[in-house]
């Protein structure tokens, strides 16, 4: 028992022209933590309205939280600025039905893409049936798998690699995994759903979009990890962060919140009541729900792997990010679906994807490293 705690939520744009506004009156203001998704913070961090929190973070340096969780919340300089309280990701669902069909010496919970694709060869020889689902449907988010996964695995970038041999080759293997995909990816937007009725054995998406299957059917899945690539096991968390404006009145009771946030049974109240998942090693409770304890595995195994880099969401790129997205998924689509010359879109694309990041000014962000200017595509 504490003092109380007021829990304001509001759209990312009224929540920053509040902290603005306090910020620039001076003085004490009304909010004394602010939660935000990494990607969001951006704006208060030029003008200096956040405080250093790096003594309030090593209170917290033994409790497990992801070395790279941590520098996130530097947010790209050498200041902590925020302490990561909450996570989501993407990783991968299978049925059991897939799993005698594994190619000799792959550990289910660290596959590489090369052995994803000879797991669908396998599944669709012995089958006749190409049994890996994407969500290559509208309102699917394999923008999202392309900017966290596949190209950073394959490349070590993003934008800065879009059109390098890496990229080239990625994309050749991308095409191999086609193959072995089930043709009806296209119209998938969630991949709960052809999982549940088995369309697809193994199903690649966000955890809020294979969450249902896996709670109906928590005995027939198993939730598995993100695979590596050359460059190693990228995966895209929304990493969720506690800051302290500089103009908090209760400095105590915002350190308080803070650790009474990251308590153990607190992430693990977060994980059953909204399905984020928790950001320091905790153990799992006996009766949590079977599917959330399925999905809650696979990201921590995915987050500790040896191998594992984590990729923040697009950074800066605010209203121009739809346009960088829908560069994304029309390479895919004429690379993969109408198998076009991979070298002749990488730079129709590249353009287009440029354009998007210069008129937005994004620099860049994640496994692109930083620039002063905005983010060039090479």
């Amino acid at each position: 028992k504490g003092p109380g705690v007021d829990f304001l939520t509001d759209a990312e744009a009224v929540i920053l022209d509040r902290i603005t506004a306090e910020s620039k009156a001076g003085g004490q203001g009304q909010v004394g933590l602010i939660g935000l998704e990494n990607g969001q913070f951006g704006s208060l961090v030029g003008p200096g309205y956040l405080q250093d929190v790096g003594k309030v973070m090593e209170k917290y340096k033994d409790r497990g939280i992801p070395a790279d969780f941590v520098s996130l919340g530097k947010l790209g300089g050498g200041t902590q600025l925020y302490v990561p309280w909450m996570q989501a990701t993407y990783f991968m669902a299978g049925n059991k039905k897939a799993l005698p069909y594994l190619p000799s010496g792959a550990d289910v919970n660290a596959l590489s893409y090369e052995q994803l694709i000879a797991w669908g060869k396998n599944i669709q020889e012995k089958t006749g049936k190409r049994m890996i689902g994407l969500p290559a449907g509208n309102n699917s988010l394999l923008h999202r798998l392309l900017q966290g996964y596949f190209y950073p695995s394959y490349t070590g970038g993003l934008i800065t690699t879009y059109k390098s041999s890496d990229a080239e080759a990625m994309w050749g293997q991308i095409r191999e995994l086609w193959k072995v995909t089930n043709p009806q990816s296209t119209t998938y937007a969630f991949m709960q759903e052809p999982l549940q009725s088995e369309e697809v054995w193994i199903g690649f998406d966000h955890a809020a979009r294979l969450i249902n299957v896996l709670k109906a059917k928590p005995d027939e899945f198993i939730a598995i990890p993100a695979p590596a690539g050359p460059k190693g096991r990228y995966y895209m968390s929304v990493v969720v962060g506690l800051s302290i404006p500089k103009t908090t009145a209760n400095q105590a009771g915002a350190e308080g919140l803070i650790d009474y946030l990251l308590k153990p049974e607190t992430q693990i109240t977060t994980l059953r009541e909204n399905s984020f998942f928790p950001v320091v090693k905790v153990d799992l409770p006996t009766d949590l729900n079977p599917g959330l304890k399925l999905e809650a595995g696979a990201v921590a195994k995915q987050a500790s792997a040896k191998d594992a880099k984590v990729v923040p969401l697009p950074v800066g790129l605010g209203a121009k990010g739809g346009d960088l997205n829908k560069a994304m998924v029309d390479t895919f689509s004429r690379i993969v679906v109408k198998n076009e010359d991979i070298k002749t879109v990488l730079a129709e694309q590249a353009v287009l994807i440029q354009k998007a990041i210069t008129d937005a000014n994004a620099k860049c962000w994640g496994p692109d490293g930083v620039s002063t200017g905005p983010c060039q595509v090479k």
